[in-house]
């Protein structure tokens, strides 16, 4: 379970939200996700395969030219899956940093979370 549930992590950071190829995204989405997948960031909840694919286009739309690079190994516990990522352009300091969470039931994400780390700077003091 462990090493599929790595597997699903990897496959949601790179082969969907950083697919640019819309066929190629569509097709990875059906395996790795339940078809009533919901996906919640600071912005919006999307709930299934069109509204999770509609968001990773959007998303790669708005940054033409940045990838997505995993930062350690993925955390598991049990079903909750956590990924460390960076997000920006090839081979300089990412854009942004996060991590994605994901809930795996049946051999498939069921819930997917994207947690953003603050920009530089834009931490208030304690």
């Amino acid at each position: 379970m462990a090493h599929h549930a790595a597997d699903l992590a990897h496959k949601n950071l790179l082969n969907v939200f950083g697919e640019r190829d819309p066929e190629t995204r569509a097709t990875v989405i059906r395996e790795v996700y339940a078809e009533n997948v919901t996906f919640a960031d600071p912005e919006e909840v999307v709930v299934g395969w069109d509204a999770l694919d509609s968001k990773a286009q959007r998303l790669l739309d708005e940054a033409p030219g940045f990838v997505f690079r995993p930062v350690g190994e993925v955390r598991i516990v049990d079903n909750l899956t956590y990924l460390a990522w960076a997000f920006g352009p090839e081979g300089v300091p990412p854009v942004a940093t996060g991590a994605d969470i994901s809930i795996v039931e049946n051999g498939r994400i069921t819930h997917l979370y994207t947690m953003l780390d603050p920009a530089p700077g834009s931490e208030k003091p304690a």
